[in-house]
């Protein structure tokens, strides 16, 4: 399997790219002296190879988890690998993740992706053609992610960087806010109840900013507004703000992730070693009646617009 790297630079902020999985690897932004790397990565292209940690990947064709591994369409069953049983998570197990896109740079600071996945792939049908261009503007990284489907099928593509402003370290310490006032509980498989839950007086709460921490959270919260979903600040100065048009946000404080491969240098991968923002449509709504459809047609593409900015404090 042939993994190539990309990179894109605007100044003294780069990012690399790989075409496995159009995954973000590394992402340097300055600060003093430094330049720290701002997401966690693997330090060879190569070990993401077989890898389902999802490490600034992007998942799908369906982000999140499909209770029962399964979904009626049209009067047919679609039956989808059960990856994480009984359910099926992330795309399943051969998902967008891991296959080799094609890769097409677009000078020093844009490069674009695509995908074809063929009718049935991983059990879903239609043939899906998904194209995800990635710029980067002084501080300012974007995707503008997009997929046609040559029939109607569920599509809800997810980009699943963990993200550590400290460059190396726990994330405890970051101050997050998200601008969302209810969540989709779920029950002990993370399947969603079809509720939806007011965050006042609540753990949930992240209104206002305050300490990631160490409590597991593994949540998907239904985003407020237009105004920034969600912000984050570390100790050392630096900031990510993220603006997003979808309707929700799963936020992962990487409890579970393990070392399965030799990190960036500096750093040391592990629970709560980064945390996850995923801009997402409602989890499981193929399954949930209450829940907005996230249905595409060949005349209804999927189109998901992400801006993420990391900059010291007071850049412009």
């Amino acid at each position: 399997m042939s993994v190539t790297r990309h990179v894109l630079s605007d100044g003294d902020v780069s990012v690399a790219i790989l075409n496995i999985g159009c995954t973000l690897q590394d992402w340097r932004v300055p600060m003093g002296d430094r330049r720290v790397p701002v997401v966690l990565g693997f330090a060879d292209p190569q070990d993401y190879v077989g890898s389902q940690g999802y490490l600034g990947a992007i998942v799908g064709r369906v982000a999140n988890r499909i209770s029962g591994a399964q979904f009626d369409l049209n009067g047919e069953t679609f039956r989808l690998p059960a990856n994480e049983p009984p359910n099926h998570l992330h795309g399943g197990p051969e998902g967008v993740h891991t296959r080799i896109w094609d890769m097409e740079p677009d000078g020093d600071t844009a490069v674009r992706l695509t995908l074809t996945s063929p009718h049935m792939d991983q059990g879903y049908p239609g043939r899906l053609d998904v194209s995800v261009t990635i710029t980067l503007s002084g501080f300012d990284l974007t995707y503008d992610i997009r997929a046609r489907s040559d029939r109607p099928s569920p599509v809800n593509l997810a980009q699943h960087a963990y993200y550590n402003l400290m460059g190396s370290g726990p994330v405890s310490a970051h101050m997050l806010s998200i601008a969302a006032d209810r969540t989709t509980p779920t029950d002990t498989h993370l399947i969603p109840t079809g509720a939806t839950t007011e965050v006042t007086g609540t753990d949930a709460d992240f209104r206002q900013p305050r300490p990631v921490g160490t409590t597991p959270r593994d949540l998907n919260y239904v985003l407020t507004g237009p105004a920034p979903a969600a912000r984050l600040h570390a100790p050392n100065g630096l900031s990510m703000t993220l603006w997003s048009d979808q309707p929700c946000l799963q936020l992962y404080t990487a409890h579970a992730l393990q070392a399965t491969a030799p990190a960036l240098a500096g750093q040391t991968h592990g629970p709560f070693a980064g945390i996850c923002l995923e801009a997402q449509q409602y989890p499981n709504a193929i399954n949930t009646p209450d829940f907005p459809m996230t249905l595409i047609t060949p005349d209804q593409p999927y189109r998901q617009a992400l801006r993420l900015r990391i900059a010291p404090k007071g850049a412009s």
